[in-house]
């Protein structure tokens, strides 16, 4: 009876467990396609439609505006040539309606840069410019070629057979329309880069608010039958149990519950406290070697009598030891060595944990540490993910592939500051 007790307890563990991760796998799903964050995008969407509907219309404002001004600069140029003909201007002062019109033509451009030269290039009027420029023969010259690159130069020959050249540039409006198109382009690209930001953290913040709900949901579900089973190995101590099986359950049930506490501070203020690193890590390497592969050596040099420390949150620093030494034995499939070893490089601790398993090619290099990338066939890619979190973020340190070569093996390591 007591032992069918044992039994339901361990199965209440192994059932819980799939059935949380399914229901966090299933709302990371619906996640992805949330009415929320479609919303999102067909705002996006929109915004960008729209941008491209503005810089359309603008460019055709432009190009009216553009001919406009060159219409406008070829009537000022005649304007010009016919008050400069000496013949035609007597002819004209007898029509004063039409020396008036010529002359309110002349003063009506006021912003169209323009410069009226004869055969020689030397000035015979100008308009919108300033007069120092004029007057210097080096500015005029640069003047007068900055506007032949922009619109070739309008000929006028008039009645005495003399020609005068119509030099002119963009008025300061056209050349506003004429960038707006990519000064808005470019506000639009930052726009959408900034609502992709935030959309994007908006989304991870969620689903970090899912992990960190169901990661205390599994603590509370998982705590209370393990807690269970500590009481069922006191009874097994009663019976005709080999002590040997009895410690190695402890250890398993005293592992469960490190795994329920570590649960338990995800998401929660994580406090530090000075820790012997080669202690910690010794534990978790003696926990693993009684439960690895006959074909698998586990190696590491216990040895060490003076103490290394850092400040450390012990559970969830052994959680990534324990990820790191996990993702070694699936490198080794069941053949292999791993070597575990603690360096003192100053201000920093290292931890490697090299083994000699298929290796990792250097375009994965850094997407192991993805959420959700995987090569196993099981498993949900957290492992060296939550590692990166535990150890950047908590503990302001550092975890990276090594060295890996493929089949040859890998070198993981994590830095952590020195005390």
């Amino acid at each position: 009876m007591e032992c069918r007790g044992v039994g339901q307890d361990a199965r209440r563990i192994f059932y819980i467990s799939p059935l949380i991760f399914a229901y966090m796998r299933e709302k990371f799903r619906l996640l992805g396609g949330s009415p929320s964050y479609r919303r999102r995008i067909v705002f996006i969407l929109i915004a960008v439609m729209i941008g491209i509907g503005s810089l359309i219309f603008t460019n055709k404002v432009v190009l009216q505006l553009a001919e406009k001004e060159r219409n406008e600069i070829k009537l000022w140029s005649h304007a010009v040539a016919m008050i400069g003909d000496a013949k035609l201007h007597s002819a004209i002062r007898q029509q004063p309606q039409i020396e008036g019109l010529m002359r309110e033509i002349i003063s009506n451009n006021t912003s169209i840069p323009s410069i009226v030269t004869d055969k020689n290039y030397r000035v015979l009027n100008y308009s919108n410019i300033s007069d120092e420029i004029v007057s210097s023969s080096t500015k005029l010259r640069e003047e007068l070629e900055y506007m032949a690159s922009m619109h070739d130069p309008i000929e006028i020959t008039i009645f005495n057979g003399n020609k005068y050249y119509i030099f002119y540039s963009e008025s300061w409006l056209l050349m506003m329309l004429k960038y707006y198109p990519y000064i808005q382009l470019g506000i639009i690209g930052v726009f959408v880069m900034l609502a992709y930001i935030t959309f994007r953290s908006s989304k991870r913040d969620e689903q970090n608010r899912v992990w960190i709900g169901m990661a205390k949901e599994t603590a509370h579900q998982l705590g209370t039958p393990t807690s269970s089973l500590l009481g069922w190995l006191e009874y097994l101590r009663g019976q005709q149990v080999e002590a040997f099986v009895l410690d190695e359950m402890e250890k398993d049930i005293k592992r469960l519950l490190k795994v329920v506490d570590r649960f338990s501070k995800i998401g929660a203020v994580t406090h530090l406290s000075p820790h012997n690193i080669h202690e910690l890590v010794s534990n978790t390497v003696a926990y693993f070697k009684n439960r690895i592969p006959r074909n698998v050596s586990l190696h590491y040099d216990d040895s060490a009598t003076i103490p290394i420390q850092a400040m450390v949150n012990d559970a969830l620093f052994e959680w990534v030891i324990e990820n790191l030494l996990k993702n070694a034995l699936d490198a080794l499939q069941g053949k292999g060595e791993i070597d575990v070893e603690v360096k003192d490089n100053g201000k920093w601790i290292c931890i490697d944990v090299k083994d000699t398993g298929k290796g990792i090619s250097k375009a994965n290099q850094t997407r192991i540490f993805n959420p959700g990338y995987t090569t196993k066939t099981r498993g949900w890619g957290l492992g060296l993910s939550l590692s990166k979190r535990i150890i950047t973020e908590y503990h302001k340190g550092r975890i990276f592939v090594a060295e890996s070569e493929i089949d040859k093996g890998t070198t993981m390591r994590v830095m952590l500051h020195k005390l």
